[in-house]
């Protein structure tokens, strides 16, 4: 079979197995929708976790953004890494000591608050929302890559995947899924990381390979030949970053907090047993996670060379087999500026905007692009979310290589929009209608008002992951900004600040929403000709504005817990309870 029948076969087994396992462990009530039962053994749940973490902005996005970015991409790597860290050992052990459903669900309680209840509710929605736009775009790129079908459909059939297992099978099904998925996404990242890394330097482990001799005779490491041939072009040498440390520092500081109070992660460890079970389970995910982690550096590395030594200054029609694939979805563009029909690879962009092309081919058998061209050198247009998904592809692997990356991809996006859209159901039902608008509902009832909230948040995914406001990783990294600057701040001082109060909680999260989701749409929509940093506040940009709306959260938090009423004693004894081990101070525990 050649390598889009592999794709369709592979495609097709592992969405078998996924609905399979939905429809398996269907939930029958509301507690094995929301937090699968409260009894996942926690490996099972570092699997899960673990696949629920990484999603389409770590299997496609984030090394083709290191890819291109070089030095200054490994800020995602540090700060996505660093924060499932700090979640693991700051949050996650007393969230599940807590034992309840969802975060509004803590948020609410330890505010003893309805309002801060609801405003948590409208910042995790809004967080979700933005983060399942990346997931349901990188769903549309590989269908209409793989399955050569528009990214419009390529979203709705993703969509109607998610809806089987999302809405059937809740917490649940997602749970048990997941656990497939990341057996699926992990090896389909390795096994091509594998290949590459010993096509280029004979050595068959990635992360040694990134620092090992290319076997070409040169005598030149991965990095010095990608420096060299980088800088022969015009760019940036590969290690140097250009970004200011200030913004580097943000950029990581809101992923790795933005982490920290990611929802959909956070309810993972409500799934388990025992709050020893939930420590556990996020060691697991460490482990699982970093499989991945450790090779993104390696494939964003030779995913670079490979498309330089393959594509600059190469006739069309060399390699046209793998480029008018991309080509034809929009993700690729050529423009024969000089006009001998070979592929000019420089700085700056070719032609203004994302490629149009007009309904005729070149004699090559290339597309015209209709853009206004620029004067830039470079003849090429690239999207940098194609980069892990065409790699094997531009070095040539087998074709069943090829649709385990398919299979792989779509794993990592489904998983994590699964989860995305599963707390956004549970909040809506549970926080705004079980405890606040609708408190007499039966359990009967308020699990099928989630179902319909699963349905309704799939369609607007569905909507915005046609046509999102950036490529994925931006569009993620955008999420966690949100998620540092309003959750993360009112979960850590619940647990830790004993004096926090409702006024407090409720004025730092509003002042962090607003302040960094006003500083994101005005740089990326209202004015985007301003987004360079001499207007960016600081010289940090919107990626990492999410660390100083998190200042500005804990700063009027702190403020106004300080001049308003003092927490109810209950209040403080619940934070205590949370706080301080079972059996401590007990001769029985020692």
């Amino acid at each position: 079979m050649d390598a889009q029948q592999l794709t369709y076969l592979f495609v097709f087994l592992s969405f078998s197995l996924y609905i399979g396992i939905a429809i398996w462990s269907r939930a029958g009530s509301t507690d094995e929708f929301y937090v699968a039962g409260g009894g996942v053994h926690p490996i099972a749940n570092g699997m899960a976790t673990a696949a629920d973490w990484m999603s389409a902005a770590s299997f496609i996005s984030m090394a083709g953004i290191i890819a291109f970015m070089g030095y200054d991409g490994t800020v995602y790597l540090m700060g996505w890494t660093g924060g499932y860290v700090i979640l693991a050992l700051l949050l996650a052990p007393y969230l599940r000591k807590f034992g309840e459903f969802t975060v509004p669900d803590f948020i609410g309680s330890r505010y003893y608050s309805t309002a801060a209840r609801v405003v948590a509710v409208i910042c995790l929605i809004l967080i979700s929302f933005t983060y399942v736009a990346g997931q349901m775009r990188g769903v549309g790129i590989v269908f209409s890559q793989f399955l050569n079908i528009p990214i419009f459909w390529g979203v709705v059939v993703g969509m109607a995947i998610v809806f089987m297992y999302a809405v059937l099978g809740g917490m649940k099904g997602i749970t048990y899924t997941q656990v497939a998925q990341y057996c699926v996404l992990i090896f389909a990242y390795l096994v091509p990381a594998i290949f590459i890394s010993m096509l280029v330097t004979g050595i068959p482990i990635p992360q040694i390979g990134l620092g090992a001799e290319v076997a070409d005779g040169s005598g030149l490491s991965v990095l010095q030949k990608l420096d060299n041939t980088l800088v022969e072009l015009g760019f940036a040498p590969y290690t140097e970053g250009m970004k200011s440390k200030i913004d580097v520092f943000a950029i990581t500081m809101a992923l790795m907090i933005g982490t920290a109070g990611l929802p959909h992660v956070i309810v993972r460890f409500f799934t388990v047993p025992k709050v020893s079970d939930a420590r556990k389970s996020a060691g697991y995910a460490l482990l699982f996670i970093a499989l991945l982690y450790t090779t993104a550096p390696a494939v964003g590395a030779f995913a670079r060379l490979n498309f330089v030594d393959t594509v600059h200054n190469t006739q069309y029609t060399e390699v046209a087999g793998w480029f008018k694939s991309w080509e034809d979805i929009g993700l690729i563009g050529w423009q024969d500026k000089n006009n001998d029909g070979r592929i000019q690879y420089h700085p700056g962009a070719p032609f203004d905007g994302k490629p149009s092309f007009d309904d005729t081919r070149r004699p090559d058998g290339s597309r015209t692009v209709t853009n206004t061209p620029t004067a830039s050198d470079n003849e090429v247009y690239v999207d940098r979310d194609i980069m892990v998904l065409a790699n094997p592809e531009i070095a040539q692997l087998p074709g069943w290589v090829i649709a385990l990356v398919a299979a792989g991809s779509l794993a990592a996006a489904l998983s994590t929009a699964a989860g995305l859209l599963l707390v956004i159901s549970t909040s809506i039902s549970h926080d705004l209608l079980k405890k606040t608008m609708a408190k007499g509902l039966t359990d009967r009832q308020e699990l099928f008002y989630a179902r319909v909230a699963a349905v309704t948040a799939i369609l607007i995914a569905g909507y915005l992951g046609i046509d999102p406001p950036g490529f994925v990783a931006q569009v993620v990294a955008f999420a966690f900004g949100l998620a540092a600057a309003s959750l993360f701040p009112a979960i850590l001082l619940g647990i830790f600040d004993r004096r926090m109060n409702k006024e407090g909680a409720i004025s730092g999260m509003l002042v962090g929403l607003i302040f960094c989701f006003s500083y994101i749409v005005f740089f990326k929509f209202v004015a985007p000709e301003l987004n360079s940093a001499e207007h960016w506040w600081f010289g940090i940009s919107p990626e990492g504005i999410g660390t100083v709306g998190a200042l500005l959260n804990f700063s009027v938090a702190f403020a106004v817990s300080r001049l308003t009423p003092d927490v109810p004693d209950d209040v403080q004894q619940l934070v205590n309870n949370i706080r301080i081990p079972k059996g401590v101070g007990d001769p029985r525990s020692h």
